[in-house]
């Protein structure tokens, strides 16, 4: 391979390990969050990923484990570089990037920045894990009624079967995937005739039961992408990012300032 081949190869490698680090709150990818700055790699391979929240004051909780995220994706490419992760804008950036140059894993940094004393790193996933299982959950029971099943044909969907389904648009597999992640995560060592339509503890959702269930998963699921519309705005106004729809502007970008004034044009008419 080229030395222009591997470099693209590395980079590809580099923005997909970053696609699996989620916000933990919202469960979506940083990276289609917009929270990466900036991801090179430089000619001796070394890796520098530049990470940006919404907000000044968002909640150090969610930048440790994103940066823990991070610099657990950064550890899994495969050529093994040195890498550098930079935090900006935000209340604690200062610290924690001293914090990092001084060689502090993210735990001792934030250890110093919370009055709480030691962060339990396990509770706070714990917390978001459950809120990413229901949301995904929902999803793949939607999926699957919009593609026939019935309420008993998905309260009695085994594994083996689970994983045998086939096709459907990408949207689809993604979904599948996903919450396929999210029930092995929870429920290590799954048979293959277990149930996959589960409650948080394990107990398998009857199909009388699915439809008050789905009401549970959607309130859920509500709160999640509020938070995450909420978020998204939030960060196009702190850094005047427009909204395009259909090509143009939206009326809030024009609200908050985000659309640049008109360039003006000297005429010049023949007579």
């Amino acid at each position: 391979m080229s030395i222009d081949g591997l470099s693209e190869s590395r980079q590809r490698e580099l923005w997909r390990r970053l696609e699996t680090v989620n916000d933990p709150e919202l469960d979506e990818p940083v990276t289609e969050m917009g929270f990466i700055e900036r991801a090179e790699i430089a000619q001796d391979g070394g890796v520098e990923v530049d990470f940006r929240l919404p907000t000044y004051w968002c909640s150090p909780n969610f930048a440790f484990l994103m940066l823990e995220d991070i610099r657990v994706a950064l550890e899994a490419l495969s050529w093994s570089p040195r890498f550098h992760i930079a935090l900006h804008d935000h209340m604690f950036a200062e610290e924690v990037n001293q914090g990092i140059a001084a060689g502090k894993s993210f735990s001792e940094i934030f250890d110093t920045l919370t009055s709480e004393g030691e962060i339990d790193l396990e509770a706070v996933r714990a917390k978001f894990r459950l809120k990413a299982f229901k949301r995904r959950q929902e999803a793949v029971i939607l999926s699957l009624r919009a593609n026939g099943f019935s309420e008993d044909a998905i309260a009695a969907m085994a594994l083996a079967d689970f994983d045998a389904l086939r096709g459907g648009q990408a949207d689809t597999v993604k979904v599948r995937l996903r919450y396929r992640e999210a029930l092995v995560a929870r429920r290590h060592g799954l048979r293959p005739d277990d149930k996959v339509i589960v409650d948080w503890e394990g107990k398998p959702v009857d199909a009388n039961r699915l439809a008050a269930y789905l009401g549970e998963l959607r309130s859920v699921r509500i709160n999640m992408e509020f938070n995450g519309a909420l978020c998204r705005g939030l960060k196009q106004t702190r850094y005047k990012e427009m909204e395009m729809i259909d090509g143009e502007p939206t009326l809030v970008d024009f609200i908050v300032g985000r659309v640049p004034a008109p360039t003006t044009l000297s005429h010049t008419t023949d007579h």
